[in-house]
């Protein structure tokens, strides 16, 4: 039994065999037509061309055609025999399908079709008769159509078309009133413009444009989206052709395709106007916008109908307007900013990076910074998820113009609307705030301004304080704080020296003297075990030493010192800190004995030391009870990690502290951690910017 494209195969080699049996086709018309009919409907199905090519359809077809206009030159006359037209047209139509395929198209022409296709075209230019319709305006329509197929980007065949004459009988053909010869020619001609600047000039020079502009008018919506796509490629990388077509009164007829019905010529339209605006002479920018572009352009960016293209292309030509001053804060102010970022969280990266480049155009207006603040933009575009590098690297440059731009007179602006605004107001521009400093900028009175006096500090400590806080503006509020901490200098950590420096003038007797008897002239007793130690070393390693050695305990004048409640190594540890001025590793194990006496014996060194160590070792499950070790031993160092710890991890912190083992976030568990934690964050965080404030005064 034959499978279905056996079937096919057969239907195929049955009509292209019966053709090539009839020697003469004018004698055998009925049945010419009936094989070229069969063959036609296998070639209808797109999954049969491959067959039907397979089978000889283009040795056959191309030279019928040919044998019927009796030579290239004799296709322009029209068909004197009865039915011959009908059966160019049916010939024409399966070329054009064929032509679908790209390996069928220099097979086609190889075979001589594209000599007679044009001198076909030629033949219906010649009449004259813009009312043109029946089956002559039939078989013009499926002659262009083979045209435009066969030289779809095929730049080869484009040119052998302009060599054979076939672009002024299209551009000619282009006055036809009805509307699928119409459409059929422009089509053409769209093909043939494409990257071609040879045919763009010919179709230029041919006096089509002021035509191809009344085109943009039709109520059709298919002419005019062919005539946009036309003009469209004519401008492309050409900006003499850009000025002639501008020049010639494009610009508000594209402007009104902006709100076609026809949802491609929108598309085509607003990539036109993107390119308008690029236009090196003339304040096209300023025009567009001035003759209602932005607001139908803006509609446009919030299309859902599944049309990323019509998208895309509005956003392009958004992103060319905003290269215009005047325009950015237009273009903000008519609502452009959030379908922009729309845009921008989606997950393509066409869409992405225009997007970006018009996000990028806006921020340059100073005014509009207000706007990114209030609407939350900023952490929306920290929050993006970039496809491309190039995307990346343009939303960089777009974040440090929108830090250049924060200064006192717009800053200013912005801590009047946060004081005057909703609870969520406050909330979204404290956020923004944060997230607009560096560690070179604002300045240090400025963050004493936006988060000190302002309170935008107490207003994102609330937010992470919160237990009805929604999730995602406890993370970007937690987030926000650390990026504030880094900024501000909270977050750095302190070396061992900047907490304890080193006298030069202090004797360091160094490693090889721990617990050694030479010279010896003091045993502590640990574990039951003597310890020896020197007196001089112990005397400028701590207050406490200097105290027991020095005052009036009894201590002083021991020789042998029992050492209740301390573990061997654990003293041992603490002796080497003291004998090299601080150079030892604490291990994780013994941080937290360390740190204990660490600050019962005031060794700063040693305490710092296992501060560093068990902020190494946070957790989301043992931050908590670090953070109270810190307290209960006046570690401040640990309990500022602790709580930047919290803020750096949210997620992991939180979904712990949620205690349902679902992965899920809790606010509630989480808020009540910082709320512990908080008092020491803040400190911290004051701290560090009076600091900074201080010191540029200084």
């Amino acid at each position: 039994m034959q499978t279905e494209r056996e079937a096919v195969k057969t239907r195929a080699r049955r009509w292209a065999n019966a053709l090539r049996d009839i020697s003469d086709p004018l004698e055998d018309l009925p049945a010419v037509k009936k094989a070229v009919r069969g063959l036609l409907e296998v070639c209808k199905n797109e999954e049969n061309l491959d067959d039907a090519a397979a089978e000889g359809a283009v040795g056959v077809v191309v030279p019928l055609l040919k044998k019927l206009n009796g030579g290239d030159m004799q296709a322009q006359e029209q068909p004197t025999t009865s039915g011959v037209e009908e059966l160019e047209r049916d010939i024409c139509f399966i070329l054009g399908l064929l032509a679908i395929k790209v390996e069928h198209q220099s097979a086609i022409c190889e075979a001589g079709a594209l000599p007679t296709l044009v001198s076909m075209i030629r033949r219906y230019a010649a009449r004259n008769d813009v009312n043109l319709s029946g089956v002559p305006a039939q078989t013009c329509r499926r002659t262009s159509d083979a045209i435009t197929n066969l030289a779809h980007e095929n730049n080869s065949i484009k040119n052998k078309v302009r060599q054979e004459g076939g672009i002024p009988p299209l551009v000619s053909l282009l006055h036809s009133v009805d509307p699928k010869v119409q459409r059929a020619v422009a089509g053409s001609l769209r093909t043939l413009a494409f990257k071609n600047d040879e045919n763009k000039n010919i179709i230029v020079d041919l006096g089509s444009l002021p035509l191809l502009i009344q085109m943009l008018r039709s109520d059709d919506t298919t002419i005019h989206y062919e005539a946009v796509g036309v003009i469209g490629n004519l401008v492309h990388s050409s900006a003499p052709i850009k000025r002639r077509v501008l020049e010639e009164g494009a610009l508000q007829p594209v402007i009104n395709l902006l709100s076609s019905s026809c949802t491609d010529s929108q598309r085509e339209a607003a990539l036109l106007l993107g390119q308008f605006a690029t236009a090196a002479e003339g304040d096209y920018k300023h025009k567009i916008v001035q003759r209602g572009a932005v607001p139908p352009l803006i509609d446009m960016l919030g299309n859902d109908d599944n049309q990323p293209q019509l998208r895309e292309m509005a956003a392009f030509a958004l992103g060319r307007l905003a290269q215009n001053t005047d325009n950015q804060a237009g273009i903000v102010a008519q609502g452009g900013l959030s379908p922009l970022l729309d845009l921008l969280e989606t997950c393509q990266s066409n869409l992405q990076h225009n997007a970006a480049f018009a996000l990028y155009g806006l921020s340059d207006n100073e005014d509009n910074l207000l706007e990114f603040v209030r609407e939350g933009a900023v952490q929306r575009i920290n929050e993006c998820e970039l496809v491309v590098q190039a995307s990346r690297d343009c939303v960089n440059k777009l974040m440090k113009r929108l830090q250049d731009k924060l200064g006192l007179r717009i800053l200013g602006q912005i801590l009047y609307v946060m004081q005057s605004s909703q609870p969520s107001g406050k909330q979204r521009i404290a956020i923004a705030l944060s997230q607009l400093t560096t560690k070179e900028q604002p300045s240090g009175a400025q963050l004493r301004l936006m988060f000190l006096e302002k309170k935008g500090l107490d207003i994102l400590l609330e937010m992470v304080q919160d237990p009805h806080q929604p999730a995602d503006m406890q993370k970007q509020a937690a987030k926000s704080l650390y990026r504030l901490a880094e900024s501000c200098g909270a977050a750095d950590r302190a070396s061992v020296d900047d907490i304890a420096p080193q006298d030069p003038n202090l004797t360091i007797l160094g490693a090889h003297m721990v617990n050694n008897p030479q010279t010896s002239d003091v045993t502590f007793v640990v574990e039951g075990r003597p310890f020896h130690a020197h007196r001089v070393q112990l005397l400028n390693s701590s207050e406490i030493f200097k105290t027991m050695f020095d005052g009036h305990y009894r201590e002083k004048d021991a020789s042998t010192i029992p050492i209740p409640n301390i573990r061997w190594e654990v003293f041992e540890k603490m002796m080497y800190c003291c004998y090299t001025g601080g150079k030892v590793h604490v291990p994780p194990e013994l941080a937290q004995e360390l740190l204990e006496v660490s600050d019962q014996y005031m060794l700063e060194s040693l305490k710092h030391l296992c501060e560093q160590t068990i902020t190494e070792q946070l957790a989301p499950d043992n931050v908590s009870a670090a953070f109270d070790l810190a307290e209960n031993y006046n570690a401040l160092e640990l309990s500022k990690q602790c709580a930047l710890y919290c803020l750096r991890e949210h997620s992991d912190v939180a979904v712990l502290k949620s205690g349902t083992g679902t992965g899920k976030v809790s606010t509630a568990g989480y808020s009540i951690l910082l709320q512990k934690l908080a008092p020491r964050l803040k400190e911290a965080i004051t701290d560090a910017i009076n600091a900074k404030a201080d010191a540029m005064v200084s």
